[in-house]
């Protein structure tokens, strides 16, 4: 028997995504709940969305839906809502973003939900806030605009010719099964530092796999930024250890002597707000000569 008020839906795939989204007519609010399995404070938001969404009716057409996505395993819809940290609630209708929430403020949520979709019913209590994840390292990481793949600036267009070298340690998860957590730990503390400027992305400098890596390959290229990569689909223990590790739920990752920068939204802003940004690491003063580094600074396999 179908429920009589709304649950916070698990959305496994982009195209489920779409799919559901595309279903729902226009005056409906979507909540859009981003998440990691491994961040503290997304419990939190768990409990307060699936509290929340049970005090709202199920109704014919929906009025109101809860969505829930595993910010990493559905990465190209977190690239579309320039997810950078969770827990992130995002707050559609008519496909467009009407709000966008981080944190576990319960009150914040529920105020932003019964304005746009009146109040729910009464009784119900949610859960205190707790504290939110780390935020992203630049300060200004919560004003960058949203990006989309295909980028500004025709950077998107750019990738980089096959005789592309490799820079950085190349691992597939064969060669690290049995791994403790500490054993890991330690050696995403090596990766992280295996060349001055670090690009942990999906495929490669030559064949991109995501919008998003793209678009950082070809702005580092543009900026003439020599740099190491590690391919983070070979790899699926750096893949899901490194968001742990770094506190930061999605790829790609620049790193900078083994400090994270953040993702394409923030390596623009930095570059945007300091043209000494990485200065240190270009190998000309003219654009478009950046890239891997050449074959004698590449970092030393382990």
């Amino acid at each position: 028997m179908a429920s009589d008020t709304c649950t916070l839906q698990p959305i496994a795939s982009e195209s489920d995504f779409n799919s559901r989204i595309t279903s729902l007519p226009p005056q409906c609010l979507t909540i859009i709940y981003f998440h990691a399995p491994w961040a503290e404070p997304c419990k939190q938001m768990s409990t307060i969305l699936s509290t929340l969404a049970s005090t709202y009716p199920a109704a014919s057409p929906p009025r109101t839906v809860f969505l829930s996505l595993d910010a990493e395993e559905v990465s190209e819809v977190s690239e579309t809502y320039d997810v950078t940290q969770v827990p992130l609630v995002v707050l559609q209708k008519d496909g467009k973003v009407v709000e966008s929430i981080t944190g576990t403020d319960a009150g914040k949520v529920r105020s932003v939900v019964e304005a746009l979709a009146g109040k729910a019913k009464s009784g119900e209590k949610l859960p205190p806030q707790q504290k939110v994840t780390k935020a992203a390292p630049s300060e200004h990481a919560g004003e960058a605009e949203p990006q989309t793949n295909g980028g500004a600036n025709g950077l998107a267009k750019y990738a980089p010719g096959a005789e592309d070298p490799k820079t950085a340690p190349q691992y597939s998860s064969g060669e690290t099964n049995g791994e403790s957590k500490e054993e890991l730990n330690t050696r995403l503390a090596e990766l992280v530092k295996a060349a001055p400027v670090m690009l942990f992305m999906k495929g490669t400098p030559s064949a991109p796999q995501c919008g998003f890596s793209r678009q950082t390959v070809s702005l580092l290229r543009e900026k003439g930024v020599r740099y190491g990569f590690f391919n983070i689909l070979a790899d699926d223990e750096v893949r899901q250890g490194l968001k742990e590790f770094s506190e930061w739920p999605t790829f790609p990752q620049v790193y900078v002597g083994g400090e994270l920068v953040g993702g394409l939204d923030i390596l623009k802003e930095e570059f945007e707000n300091d043209d000494e940004f990485l200065k240190d690491y270009m190998v000309s003063s003219q654009r478009n000569t950046g890239g891997p580094a050449a074959p004698e600074a590449q970092a030393a396999a382990s």
